[in-house]
């Protein structure tokens, strides 16, 4: 399961492959991987550290278990490949996207150029089982992304942390507030996105926090 590509996240993660609770992990999926349809693919496990190095990091949007539908996890939160019906949460990202910038709902729902703009797309879980979400919550998973959460805050320049929903903000408290960024709002799912999600506008706020550091915006419209 370790990943086979080389980036700056390569050294800081190495002694975790070594830790008990991810031998228990590896283990764990191997065996689910025998019997059961896991999604994302392996190769696309790790993608969300592939696409974006910690240098690199601008911006982290925090989701929690991978898309359980067919086809439709890839290794970056609330992404979707080319092709795949954009699921109900995506939907309402780019409803929001068009409300706060006033850019054209995207016809696919593929995030790979926000990941290669620093925008780090990452679940807490990176496994599920298909069609049964948060089965592989709680195995391991937690204790991995916590420690990548850890090094994000630890860099020194800043970086701005969006948490949607509660699962994410409980994340808040692992990140310090004085040098890093923090906004939040319920999760945009259809079950919570009226409650607070719509009209956060969290796209522009991201722009004008990283403009008031010195850094480049992202380019939230998808080609």
């Amino acid at each position: 399961m370790k990943p086979n590509w080389i980036n700056d996240w390569t050294p800081l993660l190495e002694e975790e492959w070594s830790k008990e609770y991810m031998q228990r992990l590896q283990d764990f999926i191997e065996i689910e991987r025998e019997n059961e349809m896991i999604y994302p693919p392996e190769s696309q496990v790790f993608r969300a550290l592939e696409l974006t190095p910690l240098h690199q990091v601008k911006v982290v949007i925090l989701g929690q278990d991978p898309y359980h539908g067919e086809r439709q996890a890839n290794g970056l939160s609330f992404s979707v490949e080319k092709g795949v019906p954009i699921p109900k949460s995506l939907q309402n990202i780019f409803k929001e996207l068009q409300d706060d910038l006033q850019v054209p709902i995207p016809k696919h729902g593929d995030l790979t150029n926000w990941a290669k703009q620093g925008v780090l797309l990452l679940n807490t879980t990176l496994t599920v089982r298909k069609g049964k979400a948060f089965t592989h919550k709680g195995k391991g998973w937690d204790q991995f992304t916590n420690t990548i959460i850890q090094h994000l805050n630890n860099r020194e320049d800043p970086i701005l942390f969006i948490l949607w929903g509660k699962p994410a903000q409980q994340k808040e408290i692992m990140i310090d507030t004085d040098r890093h960024g923090v906004i939040k709002a319920p999760h945009p799912s259809p079950l919570s996105a009226y409650r607070g999600f719509f009209g956060s506008h969290p796209f522009s706020r991201a722009n004008a926090w990283l403009e008031e550091k010195g850094l480049t915006p992202i380019e939230w419209k998808l080609p």
